[in-house]
């Protein structure tokens, strides 16, 4: 068991990323491979529209395997905030109810997409690319329309089938679209599944269709509409004379027509009054110095704007300088941004966290601690504040406080970044039956069957006093054994 001290900086706490070779692009697929994605038990699907549990069945398998081959960014903040945002277009949707996951790939690329269940993918380069919060609305609302107008599972069942083969075939396709749309089509080709090319390049009437239902939600949900005409003719016109345009164009073809024709839509629906959303321009900050590349030219570009005072909010800008020189290791220098900062924005639980940060990375945990336990006091439960307070916790060698932090968050906010840190807390506080429960819920998640279930076997040899917390691993063993013969057994009636 690793028991390296997790978020020791900024740049270092935030990611997950797990990149491993595509194992779905043949139509036989090896039998029982090792670490190979566990495909739910869809049936025969013959003729009908996927139901909402066998949507999300996939939805579910899709992520696992997202996380083994794409970096997924697991910063606390950053998705609480596209959640809530994503959320808020929902529930003025025309959808049935069904829960919404959105998270953010880290690739510089521009593109966003969704997959079956309510999965819904977005490209750290398009949040970049984004002007305003309407315009990143716009994309989220496109994709939730391409869900909520079941377009996904109309291609899926017009196939005829799910087959394992089909279903492995869909989410690689689905997977290498995300980052090729050229990729995508030749996995396509490769598998003989013509059906799944569908779901990299949508038909042009379910564009229009997304365009239409989206631009609705995103009037509704108070956000501007021509945050998306906006948002494709910037797009549009920037990539026009380049061979290759960014993915999002490739899975998403943008005409003068569609253009057009989503402006005059625009026209005609209620704009409302325009808005600043700090909490979009601090996200989008953030997201910056996470995916720069040298703190030095991070540095000069968040310097460069603040005395220029090219910026669309100060407090924002200020912010990500100062995460910037947390990243840096000039933690004076952050210390004080961050303190002017609270001036002025004394409930901005992002800047309380990032000065806990400093504090805790400048060797003072005990100030950080008590920075935590005030701000939870006023915010109890945060996500971003228990899980940031939980490493503190960590590296003041208090495991056990940091297991308590921990464990009263999973039911609302499981993940691999929050079992990862459960794992460690397990192991450092000598509980190592528990750590290897959690490291197996961490393997699962990113879709290694394989470790999972090795990860249970050592869990159940070691043992411990807990009757019950044995009789769950023992229940969760069977669970995963259950997927992996049913996985093998499915793909050798294939054969």
């Amino acid at each position: 068991m690793n028991t390296q001290r997790i978020s020791t900086v900024l740049r270092r706490a935030t990611r997950a990323a797990v990149a491993l070779p595509l194992l779905f692009l043949a139509p036989a697929l090896p039998a029982a491979a090792p670490n190979a994605i566990a495909l739910p038990d869809m049936g025969d699907s013959a003729g009908a529209v996927l139901s909402r549990e066998e949507e999300r069945k996939l939805g579910e398998a899709f992520m696992r395997e997202a996380r083994r081959q794409l970096t997924l960014i697991e910063d606390g903040e950053i998705n609480a905030y596209l959640g809530s945002l994503g959320n808020r277009l929902t529930s003025h949707s025309d959808g049935d109810g069904r829960p919404f996951t959105f998270f953010v790939v880290s690739d510089p690329t521009i593109n966003a997409f969704a997959a079956p269940g309510g999965f819904i993918g977005v490209h750290s380069g398009l949040i970049l690319a984004t002007r305003n919060e309407s315009e990143l609305a716009a994309v989220l609302a496109h994709e939730i329309a391409h869900v909520t107008q079941h377009h996904i599972a109309r291609s899926v069942a017009a196939s005829g089938k799910m087959s394992i083969a089909y279903q492995a075939a869909l989410i690689a396709a689905i997977l290498l679209a995300t980052r090729d749309s050229q990729l995508g089509q030749a996995a396509v080709a490769a598998t003989q599944a013509g059906i799944v090319q569908s779901q990299i390049n949508f038909t042009r009437d379910n564009e229009y269709e997304a365009d239409r239902v989206g631009m609705r939600t995103l009037a509704r949900a108070g956000f501007d509409p021509e945050g998306m005409p906006d948002f494709f003719e910037r797009l549009a016109q920037a990539y026009r004379f380049q061979k290759q345009p960014p993915e999002f164009l490739s899975t998403h073809p943008v005409t003068t027509t569609r253009i057009s024709e989503s402006r005059a839509r625009a026209d005609q629906l209620p704009r409302p009054a325009p808005q600043s959303r700090l909490n979009y321009r601090m996200m989008r900050a953030k997201l910056e110095v996470l995916e720069a590349k040298e703190d030095r030219k991070l540095l000069d570009s968040f310097e460069k704007r603040l005395a220029e005072k090219t910026y669309d909010s100060e407090v924002a800008t200020r912010y990500g300088y100062a995460l910037a020189l947390t990243r840096a290791g000039r933690y004076d220098a952050a210390r004080r941004e961050l303190k002017a900062l609270l001036k002025q924005e004394p409930d901005r639980t992002p800047l309380i966290n990032a000065l806990a940060v400093v504090e805790r990375e400048s060797g003072h945990t005990e100030r950080a601690l008590r920075i935590f336990d005030d701000a939870l006091l006023l915010y109890p439960g945060d996500y971003a504040l228990s899980l940031e307070k939980a490493n503190t916790l960590l590296a003041a060698d208090r495991p056990l406080e940091a297991r308590q932090v921990l464990l009263p968050l999973v039911d609302d906010h499981d993940g691999p970044a929050l079992r990862r840190t459960l794992a460690t807390a397990a192991e450092r506080a000598g509980r190592h039956a528990e750590a290897h429960r959690q490291m197996a819920e961490f393997h699962y998640q990113n879709g290694d069957l394989d470790n999972a279930i090795q990860q249970l076997e050592t869990a159940l040899k070691l043992g411990d006093d807990d009757y019950f917390e044995n009789a769950r691993a023992s229940a969760r063993l069977k669970e995963f054994k259950d997927e992996f013969r049913e996985m093998k057994e499915r793909k050798e009636k294939e054969r």
